[in-house]
């Protein structure tokens, strides 16, 4: 995997956004503990791959995508860097999107658009509209900053025979409920591999509004300690469509070009 216009990451880093609030108890430290081993369980040094984005909408009509992705870490590991890039069908080819994680403040993104010859950034605002027509949110590309949540533990619970830690998390504030798209979320987190099996998202009226269920999670770097699921379905329980993420061919890369992660290669067709 040496040419990263045939890879892109932006998916990987999907499994990470859940939380919610217990108002007996502002924030539970064992909880925050959990999400951020998840957090950094989720950080890979570097890794290339290439996925399958299927958008069914009610009917079960389906439309399919297919993208590349490239990831790395940079900064000591406090920000991870990943471009993705839509390769088919013609009217996406060449869609990209360059995200630049950080731990400690609020993500970068942008989108660059090749009918219009243009990039431009994603504002806050628009971090929980949908990602290229699909279930999942432009948020849902990044990891969320742990310091925007409130998280509780709630229990443990078994997840298709993987014993997992349920944890309840709430945005901080109103503007960070706009921007992630959910007033709560309660993440279903493996104790083995602190990898988010399941999560659910619920609004303002606390209903619950879209699911995700995450399976085939697979060790990603030679250490054997980080992994990653490799299927992803986003339900929307509202409205009837779903949309399936799978990552057909992975591989972990540390030495990943760091000008793949600029705005100048953004615009590279």
């Amino acid at each position: 995997m040496k040419n990263p216009k045939n890879y892109i990451p932006g998916i990987v880093s999907l499994a990470l956004g859940l939380l919610c609030l217990n108002f007996t108890q502002p924030n539970d430290t064992e909880a925050r503990g959990i999400m951020e081993k998840s957090r950094e369980a989720a950080r890979i040094s570097g890794l290339e791959a290439v996925s399958t984005l299927k958008i069914y909408d009610a009917k079960g009509r389906e439309r399919v995508r297919q993208t590349s992705m490239a990831s790395r870490e940079f900064d000591n590991g406090a920000t991870e860097k990943r471009i993705i890039r839509f390769l088919s069908p013609a009217e996406v080819k060449g869609t990209s999107m360059l995200i630049y994680d950080y731990s400690e403040k609020n993500d970068d993104m942008w989108i660059y658009m090749p009918a219009l010859r243009k990039t431009r950034r994603i504002i806050s605002s628009e971090k929980s509209k949908s990602f290229m027509g699909s279930e999942f949110s432009n948020a849902d590309m990044s990891a969320p900053n742990l310091a925007d949540f409130e998280y509780t533990l709630l229990r443990s619970e078994t997840v298709d025979g993987t014993d997992c830690w349920v944890i309840e998390s709430v945005p901080v504030n109103e503007d960070i409920m706009d921007e992630m798209g959910f007033d709560r979320k309660i993440s279903w987190i493996g104790k083995g591999d602190m990898v988010q099996r399941k999560a659910e998202y619920y609004d303002e009226d606390d209903e619950l509004f879209k699911r995700l269920t995450a399976t085939n999670v697979k060790a990603i770097d030679p250490s054997g300690k980080k992994h990653m699921a490799l299927y992803m379905e986003m339900v929307n329980v509202e409205n009837g469509r779903r949309s399936v993420m799978t990552i057909d061919k992975i591989q972990y890369n540390p030495d990943v070009k760091a000008e793949y992660f600029t705005l100048t290669y953004l615009e590279k067709l």
